[in-house]
């Protein structure tokens, strides 16, 4: 899962991304509503996005706003400090999903955000399946024929975006973004790394090799061996 965290406290910011790590997302950090606007604008592939109100350049509550206009119903929780009633149904009635007000516990932060994304997708008692592999989103399990087979948290994330979209053709900028975000330094061969991996606890012709376009895993099987 990717999130997009909207958050102009440094210190915040860096302890949310820290709590959020162990849960297998991969977050973005920015510190402005008109970036976060522009880069939901853009429509980079977040599955959620955490936006504080209080925000410079832009107020959190107007990117907001913009995002629904423009028809983004990516799911968004938002922090505050603003706690008046009215405050909070005024972020309701505008679009958000969730609010969270500070301070606030880590623990229901990531209970709020766990719960927003299985609204969002539709997940309930609704996992993944293909070509053998069974992912389960609430749990994050993988087996393959009925086996359980153990996965990295970037292998994981790899996989479930091939599995949510069979057929779909990934460039290696994208798979790079969604596995690792923008900030990481990433090795340029990190994403060939994960895709061999995955071949090795699958099988070889899980994942094809488009040549200078990208990756794709098939739902069925296909002749071509990458």
């Amino acid at each position: 899962m990717r999130i997009l965290l909207v958050e102009d406290d440094p210190s915040l910011a860096s302890g949310i991304r820290l709590a959020l790590k162990p849960e297998n997302f991969t977050v973005d950090h920015l510190s402005d509503g008109v970036s976060a606007l522009a880069a939901l604008k853009e429509g980079e592939p977040f599955d959620a996005v955490i936006l504080d109100l209080g925000l410079p350049r832009m107020d959190g509550m107007q990117v907001l706003e913009a995002v629904r206009r423009l028809g983004n119903r990516v799911p968004i929780l938002v922090l505050t400090a603003r706690d008046a009633v009215d405050e909070r149904i005024t972020g309701l009635d505008a679009g958000a999903d969730d609010y969270l007000t500070k301070p606030f516990e880590v623990a229901e932060l990531k209970a709020r955000l766990r719960a927003l994304l299985r609204r969002s997708s539709d997940q309930v008692n609704s996992a993944l399946e293909c070509r053998g592999i069974r992912l389960d989103p609430l749990t994050m399990q993988v087996s393959y024929q009925g086996k359980p087979v153990v996965l990295s948290r970037r292998e994981l994330t790899l996989l479930q975006e091939f599995m949510s979209h069979p057929g779909r053709v990934f460039t290696r900028d994208t798979l790079t973004r969604l596995v690792y975000g923008w900030d990481e330094d990433v090795e340029s061969n990190a994403i060939e790394v994960h895709v061999h991996h995955l071949r090795r606890k699958f099988f070889p012709h899980l994942i094809r090799t488009l040549r200078g376009i990208g990756y794709v895993m098939d739902k069925t099987n296909q002749d071509e061996h990458s």
